[in-house]
């Protein structure tokens, strides 16, 4: 007897499923953003986030060398941009990885293939952009791989490069998918594209901070040598000011985009307002934001984004203790 044949459109929306499922499970915050953009841009920003969570992996896998992980990123990219099979880089990463403890972020990287199906379903212009940023980030990441010390990164300069390759890359190609999907925000953010890499450094600049006593604890440090802890909020602070500046940008009919843009960086001012008040503290979880406050801020965002008054009432604040930061 023949096996049932399986339709295009039935692959796809197995791929779908899977993206989505794999996406609750590695990221409790883009599970919860992503899904808020319009159907087109969500397919491809979840795509790009769980291509991004594969090099984050490489780079999270403590007992790889440099060199592993250098040749594990570059069979990554060679798949990416069609230069070899996927399998190729599947199967030499999961045997890498074996004692690694994330199961689910093993089953992203055995379903590459998967992942890569979906990105080719979209269109050029999207895919053109996404393989760019992974380029970025994966050999940017490369070249920091033998740079994790206990005194940090060496100074103010390559702090920024750092944050740039990881997430600031990420922040123009939300600013190019979003272009390509709207017209009127392409017209606004023309010769404002200095944003978008602020955008995302903010975003990658608070996860330093908040992450900061467990890189400490295995010897790692991402902060700039030469930099106190409340210059580093100053920065930041800065960095969110211009954040600010691109989400007023997206027009105030792309609500979807709006909330996205807004969520991530409320959740940030929200987290760096605790670090600030802190001051001092030895483990994550004493800033991480409850559950409570996540879900607060997502209903607050929810009618805020339609008021560029009320976006920046809310950042003032909340940002008032970093903005004092010398």
């Amino acid at each position: 007897m023949n096996s049932p044949q399986i339709s295009p459109s039935e692959n796809s929306a197995t791929d779908l499923a899977y993206q989505k499922a794999i996406l609750d499970s590695v990221s409790r915050t883009f599970a919860l953003t992503i899904p808020l953009l319009p159907p087109s841009i969500e397919i491809v920003v979840g795509n790009t986030y769980l291509l991004c969570r594969i090099v984050d992996t490489i780079e999270d896998a403590a007992d790889l060398s440099p060199e592993s992980k250098q040749k594990l990123s570059k069979l990554f990219l060679d798949a990416v941009l069609e230069k070899t099979p996927v399998d190729h880089f599947v199967k030499p990463c999961l045997e890498a990885l074996k004692h690694y403890g994330n199961q689910n972020e093993l089953d992203l990287i055995a379903h590459t293939p998967t992942v890569l199906r979906i990105l080719h379903t979209c269109s050029k212009a999207d895919q053109n952009a996404v393989s760019r940023c992974v380029s970025i980030m994966s050999e940017g990441m490369s070249y920091f791989h033998d740079k994790q010390t206990q005194a940090g990164l060496k100074d103010l300069k390559e702090f920024e490069k750092y944050c740039y390759v990881v997430a600031g890359v990420v922040g123009e190609l939300l600013t190019t998918i979003f272009s390509n999907h709207s017209p009127a925000f392409a017209k606004n953010i023309k010769g404002h594209e200095d944003l978008a890499t602020a955008f995302g450094q903010a975003l990658q600049m608070t996860n330093i901070l908040k992450d900061s006593p467990e890189d400490r604890a295995r010897g790692v440090s991402w902060k700039p040598a030469d930099i106190t802890q409340g210059q580093l909020l100053r920065i930041s602070y800065e960095k969110l000011q211009d954040s600010l500046s691109y989400i007023l940008l997206i027009p105030k009919e792309e609500l979807g985009m709006r909330r996205f843009c807004f969520l991530a960086f409320g959740l940030a001012v929200m987290t760096l307002k605790k670090i600030s008040d802190r001051k001092q503290f030895s483990h994550k979880d004493e800033v991480k934001l409850s559950r409570n406050s996540v879900m607060a801020f997502y209903a607050f965002a929810s009618f805020a984004v339609r008021s560029n008054t009320l976006m920046k009432a809310f950042f003032n604040a909340w940002s008032r203790s970093l903005s004092k930061e010398a």
